[in-house]
């Protein structure tokens, strides 16, 4: 049943669905600039992925932080994510399955989720409303193109589009566009390496849907700062800024995330280390930590607000 039958069978006597779905139809249509308020609508238990621990590891937070709610967002960030150190490193946390659903792992990360947990977990804490529900719409509105979770393709999955659609409805600015390069993005990885990934090789037909989203994404304009000038801007970094560490492989715009902190006065990295199997804070500060990578070429950046 497509999303206008199902209004038509509403026929007036369920006024909370019609304005649901009148919400989704507006929200959907091109050039829609989505705000920052999420759905008042609870997502239904047989549309989440969680372990009863995750609902505890919440509580536990929530009642460790709650206090903190009058700290910038960017701060707030930071006292999480380094009370989240130690927490295991597991790729891949998100790809459960062929059909989309909201994923919640408070108890493994990888470098995408270790970020998102921590903006979610800040942004339910400053709203004043530190429910579970709440932390549950926070992540889905912050995972998905305009804070719409639909199959595969909704889900944001370059990180350049990421910044770029969380910018779009308010929950991040780009500083960059203020001192940075341009950064020559242009990424079609995912529908050239179809095989690489579960749901593309269950569900091909997505591939070229995933080709056009790719095809936008590259359109638009994107800053960064090359690695070679990290240390000479970070003065103009701050706590709980949100990276995307850039890379030079064919089709891809990044190769790894994180959150920025200083440590003795130099700007270091907070972040789900596949090399470390764990949360940790790089042992040395960023610019360092990224020059002898070579497929790492500079930052993109995120800032919470």
């Amino acid at each position: 049943m497509n999303l206008l039958t199902l209004f038509c069978k509403t026929n007036g006597n369920n006024i909370s669905i019609m304005r649901y779905l009148l919400f989704v139809l507006i929200v959907t249509l091109p050039g829609f600039a989505c705000h920052t308020t999420t759905s008042k609508i609870a997502i239904p238990e047989d549309e989440i992925i969680q372990d009863k621990q995750d609902r505890m590891r919440f509580d536990e937070l929530m009642e460790k932080f709650s206090g903190e709610k009058d700290l910038p967002v960017g701060e707030l960030m930071i006292t999480i994510g380094r009370s989240l150190e130690g927490t295991p490193y597991v790729a891949h946390t998100l790809e459960k399955g062929i059909d989309e659903k909201l994923v919640v792992n408070l108890r493994e990360m990888d470098c995408t989720t270790f970020v998102e947990n921590c903006l979610a977990l800040s942004r339910t804490i400053k709203s004043g409303e530190a429910t579970y529900d709440h932390f549950l719409q926070e992540l889905q509105q912050i995972r998905y193109r305009n804070g719409i979770r639909n199959e595969y393709p909704s889900r944001l999955h370059y990180l350049s589009e990421w910044l770029e659609n969380n910018a779009g409805k308010s929950i991040i600015s780009l500083p960059a566009r203020e001192f940075g390069n341009i950064y020559p993005n242009h990424v079609n990885f995912m529908s050239t390496h179809p095989d690489s990934y579960q749901c593309l090789k269950a569900k091909p037909g997505f591939v070229p849907e995933l080709a056009k989203l790719e095809k936008a994404i590259s359109a638009k304009k994107y800053f960064y700062i090359p690695k070679e000038k990290i240390a000479l801007i970070e003065d103009q970094l701050k706590e709980g800024d949100i990276v995307g560490i850039t890379t030079n492989i064919e089709g891809l715009d990044v190769v790894h995330t994180g959150l920025l902190t200083r440590v003795n006065g130099r700007i270091h990295l907070l972040h789900a280390s596949s090399k470390a199997k764990q949360v940790v804070i790089s042992d040395v500060p960023l610019s360092d930590y990224m020059a002898d990578k070579k497929i790492q070429t500079g930052i993109m950046i995120g800032r919470p607000g």
